[in-house]
C-alpha cells in the first residue's frame, strides 16, 4: 500500500504543479455553469432540482475526462519516463491504480467545486437534498467509468491526441449504446436479449438511474466492474508495451 501512497502523491501533486489543473477547473466549472443555466434553462424551467445540471454530465464528461486521461500514460511513454516508472521497486498495479486514483480525485475535487449550484438550488427553493447527492455520486462513478477507459487507451499510444480522440470514441460508443435510436437499429433483426444486453452497457442507464435518486447496487456494480477491468487491461498493455 505504500508504494500505492506513493503513485498517488506524486500523481495528484503533478496536476497541481502547473497551472493546466487551474486552467481545466476553470474550464469545467465555467462550461457546467453556462450549460445548466443558460443552455438548460435552468431558472426558465422553475424546477428546485439539479437535473438539468447532471442531465449534461455525460455529455461534457466525454471531452472533459479524457483530457485528463490522455496524459496518464501516452506523456509518460513519450518522454521515456515510464522505464524509470516502471523500474522502481513499484508493482505494475499499484502504477496503474496510483494514477487512477489520482486522476479520479482530481476531478472529484472539480465536481465538488460545482457546490454553490447545490447551494443556489436550496436558496431558491426546498430540493430533495438526497437525490441531490445521489446525483453527485453518479456522476463521481461516471468520471471514474470514463477515467478507466482513457487510462487503458493513453498506455496504447505515446500520442495524447490520438489517446484523446480514441477515448472519445469508445467512451461515446459505452454512452449512446442505450439511447432509444441504437436500440431502434438493432430491433429490426436482434433478439430482446441482445437488446437489453446492449442497453446494459450504456453508462445513461445506469447513471440516469442514479440522479433519479435510487442508488441500486446492480448500477454500482457495473461501474466498479466496468472501472475494474479497464484498469486490468490497462495494466496488460503497459506489461505488454514494457516488455516490447
Amino acid at each position: 500500500m505504500r508504494e500505492l501512497a506513493a503513485v498517488f502523491r506524486r500523481e495528484l501533486g503533478g496536476y497541481f504543479a502547473t497551472p493546466l489543473a487551474f486552467i481545466f477547473i476553470v474550464v469545467f466549472l465555467f462550461t457546467m455553469g453556462a450549460f445548466t443555466f443558460y443552455m438548460g434553462g435552468y431558472f426558465e424551467s422553475g424546477s428546485a432540482d439539479l437535473l438539468i445540471f447532471f442531465n449534461f454530465h455525460p455529455w461534457l464528461y466525454l471531452f472533459l475526462i479524457p483530457a485528463i486521461s490522455m496524459r496518464l500514460w501516452a506523456e509518460e511513454r513519450r518522454t521515456g519516463s515510464i522505464e524509470l516508472l516502471l523500474s522502481l521497486p513499484i508493482p505494475l498495479w499499484a502504477a496503474v491504480l496510483g494514477k487512477f486514483l489520482a486522476a479520479w480525485v482530481f476531478s472529484g475535487i472539480a465536481l465538488a467545486l460545482t457546490f454553490p449550484m447545490w447551494l443556489t438550488v436550496n436558496y431558491l427553493g426546498d430540493p430533495d437534498n438526497g437525490v441531490i447527492l445521489a446525483g453527485y455520486i453518479g456522476s463521481f462513478f461516471l468520471a471514474g467509468g470514463y477515467l478507466a477507459i482513457g487510462s487503458c487507451l493513453s498506455a496504447t499510444t505515446k500520442n495524447q491526441v490520438i489517446a484523446f480522440v480514441v477515448s472519445v470514441v469508445v467512451c461515446f460508443l459505452f454512452t449512446v449504446s442505450g439511447l432509444p435510436l441504437v436500440i431502434d437499429f438493432f430491433s429490426s433483426w436482434a433478439p430482446q436479449q441482445v437488446l437489453n444486453t446492449i442497453a446494459s452497457f450504456s453508462f445513461l442507464t445506469h447513471f440516469t438511474a442514479i440522479t433519479q435518486g435510487v442508488i441500486d447496487l446492480r448500477d454500482i456494480i457495473y461501474f466498479g466492474s466496468l472501472i475494474t477491468v479497464w484498469l486490468v487491461a490497462c495494466g496488460l498493455v503497459v506489461d505488454m508495451k514494457k516488455a516490447g
